[in-house]
């Protein structure tokens, strides 16, 4: 049961080199490819997704391609903290001024778009709603662990569209991976739930 996700944004990092014979390239060429690889390595190493857990945000590299004249980018980036979340798209901003500053205006263009904020200040107003589905969850034998999401969620974008809605469970496992799979004995007891909780705002 969660009622808190991350504040999630993606950023797009566009690298422009210059392509030239490699046989002539001395002071001439700009690998857009080793850039980018450059630009990796100018975010925290430990602040990914392997090497964080709980409430610790991090910086994504979902996919890189490129070549000598251009290499793009992309990010996720995401924190539970609104002002951790907001210093790290400055971080990503800053690290493209930066790369502009070393090697010339337009080398590098970094561009950060919010995905989805935290539904935790939209349900705090309203936690009746996650008691609600506490109590459903015990009666149907289902012992409730509130934890954070690492992710987002639809719910978020729904509280934010003024319907607070927590997140329930559903049983699955190893999501967005190779390996995800949910039992039908847990779909059938978060239907269980659902119905439960639907038959008590009745009463």
């Amino acid at each position: 049961l969660e009622y808190e996700n991350f504040n999630g944004a993606s950023a797009v990092v566009e690298i422009f080199g210059k392509s030239i014979h490699p046989g002539t390239a001395r002071g001439k060429m700009v690998n857009a490819a080793l850039l980018a690889a450059e630009f990796t390595a100018l975010l925290p190493a430990y602040e990914v997704p392997a090497c964080t857990d709980g409430y610790e945000g991090f910086y994504h590299l979902t996919d890189i391609e490129g070549d000598v004249e251009h290499a793009c980018l992309h990010y996720i980036i995401r924190d539970h903290d609104a002002d951790k979340y907001e210093a790290r798209k400055a971080v990503m901003e800053a690290c493209g001024r930066f790369f502009n500053e070393k090697y010339g205006a337009g080398m590098a263009v970094v561009t950060v778009t919010d995905s989805y904020r935290n539904m935790k200040e939209k349900i705090l107003p309203h936690m009746y709603v996650v008691d609600r589905a506490k109590v459903a969850m015990e009666q149907c034998g289902v012992v409730p662990k509130v934890t954070p999401i690492r992710g987002g969620t639809d719910g978020a974008r729904l509280s934010y569209e003024g319907l607070p809605c927590p997140n329930l469970c559903t049983g699955g496992l190893n999501f967005h991976g190779r390996f995800e799979f949910i039992p039908v004995e847990d779909m059938e007891k978060a239907v269980e739930i659902l119905n439960t909780i639907v038959l008590n705002a009745a009463e």
